[in-house]
Parts: C-alpha cells; sequence; structure tokens
C-alpha cells in the first residue's frame, strides 16, 4: 500500500536532512494519500502511503511503538489476520482498527526473526529494533513486493523502487554485467536467477522468500520459506477433493477483495481468471458491490489470421463468465492507437530495467490505468494459475499415460485413452509412440541421435559478455526449464519450480511498480500459499482424469463455470495476436532502429549483432502477423528493449 524507503547509519553517525528528503522527495511522482517520516539520528524511514484496505485509512506510517522500542515502516496486506490475532490475543474490540503494519510489529514482538513465516499475504516491510541496535526486514514468499538496498561497511539505504536510492552522493549508477548476462541468455520470461541483484551493481534485492538483517555492520539475508515436501492428501472421492478446494480457494479470494474502494479483475475466456471472477462476484455480492471485469481485445480493424484453434478475441467466451456469474460489470478494452513498440520508453522508465513482457505491456499499463480513473483499488488476476489450479495441459496428460505403461497397468491405460481419443477426436496408434517414447526414453534416444535443440535467443548474448561473466556454465547449474530445454518429468518440475525464486521475482517487479504509478493493488488468488500448497497435495490423476485436461479444475468448477468454457478443449485464447498489426505504421522506423543499434559500439559490445542481423534477414522486409510466434522477432525486440536501455544509462554517464 506504500512506496518505502530508509538510511541506517551502523557506526551511529546521523542521518541528514537532505538526504533523507531526497529520498521521500523520489517519490513524488507517485499518487499518495499520506507521506511522513520517522527520523532517530542514524535512522531514517520513510513512507508514500496509498491506503488500500478500510484498515490503512489514517495508518500512521512509519510508526513507532514506544513500549516496546519498536519502528516499522511497510508495504503490505497482511490476509490472515484473524488467525494472527488470536495467537497474540488481540482484543476483539481493536481488530477492526489495527492497520497490517501494527500487527506485523505485534508479530514481530512474538516470533522476532521468524515473524514472515508466519504472514500470509503481500508485504515488503522494515523494522528498527531499537534495543537489539538491529534492522530487520522481509519481502513475502513470492516477491508481491519489492524491496532494493545499498549497503556498505557503515550504512545501508532500502527503497520500494531503485530511483530514490540514486539520490544518495555515495551511490553509483553503474552497469552489473553478470545481472545483464543472465537477462540475455535466458529464452523465457526469468529475469535472472541471481535474486539478489540488479542490473546496477551498486543496488541488491531483498529476494522473494527471504528475510535481511542488519546488525553491527553485518548485513545477512535468510530464506524462510521453502515448500519441501507436500503431504499428499487423501478423500474419499473426487467430489471430496473438489469440495476441499473451492473452501480453500474461495478464502483465498475472499481476502484479496478487503478495500475500501472498488475491485476489478482481468478476464480472459479461460479458466484461471474465469475461476478467480466467478468466485468474486458471488463474494461481492454479500457486500452490495459490484466486480468490475477489464479484457483486452484487438483493435477494430484488425483481421483474425490466427489458426482456428486460436482466438485473438475471447468475447464470446468471457461474456459466457459474465452472464454465468453474474454481479459483473464487464468492459473490453482495444486501446485504439497503442502498440507495444509506443510504449519501450514509458515501460523502461516504469520498469527501470529491461524487460522481456514487449507484446503485453501496452494493455497492461493501459488496464491499470482505466481501473484507476475508475476507482478501483484491487485488481484482481488468475496469473499463476497455470502451476497451481489449472494445472494440467497435453504433455502433462502423456506423461500420466506413459507412467500407467511403466507400471504395466495396462487397463486403466487403455480406459484412459479411450476416453482421451472421443475427446480429441484421434487415434490410440496416434498416441501410443508419445507414450513410448515418454515411457522408454533411453530406447528412443538409440534411434534418434539427433541433437537436442538449442534457443537461438540464447545467442544474442555478445561472445565476451558471455566468456567475461562465465553466464553459460552458471546457466546449466539451474533446471533446464530455464535454459529453454526438456523439463524432464513435468510433476517433478513443478515441484521444482516452486522452489526458485528467480520464477515468482518478475511478477512482483512488474506489479509493485504498476501499482504505485496507479494507486491500487494487483492481486493473484491463485498466488496464494494455502492455494498452492493445496494443489501440490493432489494426487498426479486428479489432473487427468476422463481425457481430460486440467482436469481438476474442470470438475471442482461445475456449476461456476460456464459449460462454454468449463468443457473448452478445442480453443485457446491468445492475447497479442494484433501485435505486428498495431506496429505496421511504425514498421519501417522499427527496422531502422535495429539496423542502427547494429553500428552502435557501445551497443555492440553486448549483444550479438551476427544473431541480430540474421534475424532481420530471415523476417523480411515487410510485417507479417504472424511473426509474433517467431523467435527472430523475440530477439529483435528484446535487442531493441536492451539498447534503449542501455542508451539512457549513457546520457546519464552511467559507468559500464
Amino acid at each position: 500500500m506504500s512506496a518505502i524507503a530508509g538510511i541506517f547509519h551502523a557506526n551511529g553517525e546521523p542521518v541528514s536532512a537532505e538526504q533523507s528528503n531526497g529520498l521521500i522527495k523520489a517519490f513524488q511522482h507517485y499518487p499518495a494519500d499520506d507521506i511522513r517520516t520517522f527520523h532517530r539520528q542514524n535512522v531514517f524511514f520513510g513512507c508514500h502511503a496509498q491506503w488500500i484496505t478500510p484498515e490503512s485509512i489514517g495508518e500512521v506510517l512509519p510508526y513507532y511503538d514506544y513500549e516496546r522500542q519498536l519502528a516499522i515502516t511497510a508495504d503490505a496486506i497482511i490476509d490472515n489476520r484473524e488467525e494472527l490475532f488470536d495467537r497474540l490475543h488481540v482484543d476483539r474490540a481493536l481488530r477492526k482498527i489495527i492497520p497490517d503494519s501494527q500487527l506485523i510489529l505485534l508479530a514481530y514482538h512474538k516470533w522476532g526473526e521468524d515473524v514472515p513465516a508466519h504472514l500470509m499475504g503481500d508485504f515488503a516491510f522494515m523494522i528498527w529494533d531499537e534495543k537489539e541496535r538491529k534492522l530487520f526486514g522481509a519481502r513475502d514468499f513470492s516477491g508481491s513486493r519489492s524491496l532494493y538496498f545499498y549497503n556498505d561497511q557503515s550504512r545501508l539505504a532500502f527503497s520500494t523502487t531503485i530511483a530514490p536510492l540514486f539520490t544518495l552522493p555515495y551511490i553509483e549508477k553503474n552497469l552489473n554485467e553478470e545481472w545483464l548476462a543472465e537477462f540475455l541468455v535466458i529464452p523465457n520470461m526469468v529475469e535472472a536467477v541471481d535474486m539478489s541483484s540488479t542490473v546496477y551493481h551498486s543496488i541488491n534485492q531483498v529476494p522473494p522468500s527471504n528475510s535481511i538483517t542488519i546488525k553491527k555492520g553485518r548485513v545477512s539475508l535468510s530464506r524462510y520459506c521453502t515448500f519441501g515436501s507436500v503431504k499428499r492428501l487423501k478423500l474419499k472421492s473426487k467430489e471430496e477433493y473438489a469440495e476441499a478446494f473451492r473452501d480453500v480457494f474461495q478464502k483465498a479470494v475472499t481476502d484479496r477483495i478487503r478495500t475500501h474502494g472498488e475491485v476489478g479483475a482481468h478476464l480472459s475466456g479461460g479458466l484461471d481468471s474465469g475461476s478467480v471472477v466467478s468466485f468474486a462476484a458471488k463474494e461481492l455480492k454479500k457486500e452490495k458491490k459490484r466486480l468490475h471485469t477489464f479484457s483486452y481485445i484487438p483493435e477494430d480493424t484488425f483481421s483474425d489470421w490466427t489458426p482456428k484453434y486460436y482466438m485473438p478475441d475471447e468475447r464470446p467466451f468471457i461474456k459466457e463468465t459474465v452472464d454465468h456469474a453474474g454481479n459483473i460489470s464487464d468492459q473490453y478494452l482495444n486501446f485504439e492507437g497503442e502498440s507495444s513498440l509506443s510504449e519501450v520508453d514509458d515501460f523502461l522508465e516504469l520498469m527501470e530495467m529491461p524487460y522481456k513482457f514487449f507484446e503485453n505491456s501496452f494493455w497492461l499499463k493501459g488496464i491499470n490505468e482505466t481501473a484507476h480513473q475508475q476507482g478501483i483499488k484491487v485488481l484482481l488476476n488468475g496469473a499463476r494459475g497455470n502451476h497451481s489450479i489449472s494445472w494440467g495441459s497435453w504433455n502433462l496428460n502423456m506423461e500420466y499415460y506413459a507412467s500407467l505403461l511403466k507400471k504395466v497397468r495396462w487397463l486403466k491405460l487403455n480406459r484412459e485413452l479411450g476416453r482421451y481419443r472421443k475427446r480429441f477426436h484421434t487415434g490410440k496408434s496416434n498416441l501410443l509412440p508419445v507414450i513410448t517414447k515418454r515411457a522408454f526414453p533411453a530406447i528412443s534416444q538409440l534411434f534418434n541421435k539427433e541433437e537436442g535443440y538449442e534457443s537461438q535467443i540464447s545467442k544474442l548474448i555478445h561472445p565476451s559478455l558471455a566468456k567475461r561473466t562465465n553466464v553459460i556454465e552458471k546457466m546449466k547449474e539451474y533446471d533446464a526449464g530455464i535454459s529453454g530445454g526438456d523439463v524432464g518429468s513435468l510433476t517433478e518440475y513443478r515441484n521444482s519450480y516452486f522452489q526458485k525464486p528467480h520464477v515468482w521475482n518478475k511478477s512482483g517487479v512488474v506489479g509493485t511498480k504498476l501499482s504505485l504509478r496507479y494507486a491500487l493493488w494487483d492481486r493473484d488468488p491463485t498466488n496464494d500459499l494455502n492455494v498452492i500448497k493445496f494443489c501440490l497435495s493432489l494426487p498426479e490423476e486428479l489432473y487427468v482424469q476422463n481425457g481430460m485436461e486440467r482436469s481438476f479444475i474442470r470438475g471442482a468448477t461445475k456449476h461456476i463455470l460456464p459449460e462454454k468454457v468449463r468443457l473448452n478443449h478445442h480453443i485457446r485464447g491468445i492475447q497479442g495476436a494484433d501485435t505486428i498489426h498495431r506496429m505496421t505504421s511504425n514498421w519501417k522506423g522499427f527496422i531502422k532502429e535495429i539496423q542502427d543499434l547494429c553500428k552502435d559500439s557501445m551497443v555492440s559490445e553486448i549483444l550479438n549483432i551476427d544473431v541480430i542481423n540474421r534475424a532481420l534477414t530471415k523476417m523480411g522486409g515487410h510485417p507479417r502477423p504472424e511473426m509474433i510466434f517467431e523467435e527472430e522477432f523475440k530477439i529483435i525486440t528484446r535487442s531493441l528493449i536492451v539498447s534503449r536501455f542501455i542508451k539512457r544509462l549513457n546520457r546519464k554517464e552511467v559507468k559500464m
């Protein structure tokens, strides 16, 4: 709910008013409901507050507890308030008025540095423990809120965003080559795997699931949340599993609509956002509030070029969900005249670093801006759903069938294949070779000696930069899901996915910075810790039953989602299909910029110009709508984003 910042001098030297004022003043381009500071000689805290929850209205932040001699500044919404109040024995008369920041402070007083493990919600905070003469802070398990810091032998400064830290005269804005190298070689949306680093060498971040302690001049990071081995849930029937899920998920949704303002939601035609919206609309009706949904659609002049199994305009499915759920005010936004290309500079300013979601940038910003204008304070989404509530895909079905083959469970395999064949109108003869290959990969490899696929995007880095940073060897230490190769067992991949903080970070960075600009909070019930643990506890076969992909969520939302959406197996929504269409009027300028960056001496020391030129040649001279699926387009757009970022730094005389 806030942008927070602070300075701590471990050597006892007073924090100057000039430096502390400059730190908070750097947030002034964000809207604020209140701005306050706390100053104690060598400690300074500041808060640029945005009030989202009912309890946050009039909240004093930073807050100093004179009895306990603790100070806090926090960017937080805590969801398990009632549980914490019970465990802390807080008087019921006070529970409605105690804000989340003071609740964190009470919890810290009881549990000390173990406090983050007891908190549910989205948070980043810093506490000054005057008795212990130490700073302690944390970021929530998935990094939903960002927290950056600088430290040297005698000082530490922290901030929700990076820019304020550069107002301090002793912090240099120098490029971190190791971070940039990771950004360039990772082909998917992960920006880097070293979660304590940032694009600037002098600035670090508290990773997701980590706490930070500063005492006697020593800074230490500690991971407090790991999923470990989740105990398998054993219930009597599919309906019992579905009922248990609905209880857990409803609570996650209900916790996230706590606001004094209006509630909005992203809505596509799929299962994840449809489930979030359906549960939220039902709960809001009890509060006599309507849910406002925002759906991105293509421009009116767009001509659908995609294969028949894709749907760029998802309105037929979205309207089914809206009508079925009820209590929804639905809006369809095409952002006429806007494009991903026109938003690059603004998104670099917002993100403070290069980014990879080029195709989605303009409509993400547009929906947040529209929601802000309509008084939305909480904007729901289902972004983590693919790995939690709607886990399952063609690949997972094939993996499950392969496991039945290996266990010689032929009767069950035959039954499942029969159901799959009827649902997808295919023959068993088409499926058996795929299943056999997955069940017995060693045998398959004897007959297939072809080299594995290697992403050209990973070659975008200049060889000398790759060698200096040793980034290729470093990436080999991480799972194949980062490199873009075979992920092996999908079940093992998903379990491993939730152990790695680098898969979370991007969402938190984007969400935090958009929320500060538009004074609303992006919240995802599919990313709820209890929801994730519940989904991980389910028997694998629940995700692939009856020849159905994503079978568990389809079964659990019976009567909640409309049948057209719930049982849709053949049509997939695709956002950004009109990306090239929107860029057409500026295409020549776009290509010229890429050609010019290939001649830039500074950029050519970072990017592999040969790879860029080959991509340009393969793309051809004219825009084609299907380029959105091609690797060459990603190479070109990432080159453009990195080049513009480097040029922005160069204009500000940044050390390389």
